[in-house]
């Protein structure tokens, strides 16, 4: 019984770990957004090639630094546009997920779980038409945080449950002397 536990203790940590993590993912996002916003395609293009520069000149062929620079130099107005409105949507409904979840709202546990699995959706939609590993590992992620949260959500549900089963059985005192 004892390894039931620990197992149990090692899922809810990795709960809040993943939870936190989630938000941190959230910030990072809002920041993405703002800076897609205020930064130009071109300067976009100048960061990645001094970003870039040096793996280059060591190896030419280093696929992430030259699919960074081609990323980089097919940007448009609107695709930049569209890439800050979707970083600033999905980071701050993620960081307003968290914080309910952290703060113990019952109501965002389905909330995070919806929201996951359209990601997930979209995600291996994605996967498909252009395989990538880091999307799979992402997906991989995100699919054990859906368990994760699930699973979560019905051990909060079961206490509030049982809580309210012991405040409704109490029955006051009927032993009054008139």
């Amino acid at each position: 019984m004892g390894t039931t536990e620990h197992r149990l203790t090692l899922l809810d940590e990795a709960f809040f770990v993943s939870l936190i993590l989630k938000g941190l993912d959230g910030v990072l996002e809002l920041v993405g957004g703002i800076l897609l916003l205020l930064v130009s395609p071109h300067q976009i293009g100048v960061i990645a090639q001094v970003l870039t520069q040096h793996e280059l000149s060591e190896d030419p062929h280093d696929l992430i630094a030259n699919a960074l620079l081609h990323l980089t130099s097919n940007l448009s107005l609107s695709a930049t546009v569209f890439g800050a409105i979707y970083l600033l949507l999905h980071g701050l409904v993620k960081i307003v997920l968290v914080w309910a979840l952290l703060r113990g709202h019952l109501a965002a546990y389905p909330w995070m779980i919806a929201f996951l699995m359209a990601f997930i959706l979209y995600q291996g939609y994605q996967i498909i038409v252009a395989f990538s590993w880091g999307l799979t590992f992402l997906t991989a992620f995100d699919i054990f945080f859906v368990y994760l949260t699930w699973r979560e959500y019905g051990i909060h549900k079961r206490r509030r449950a049982a809580k309210a089963g012991d405040d409704s059985t109490h029955v006051p005192d009927q032993t009054h002397e008139p």
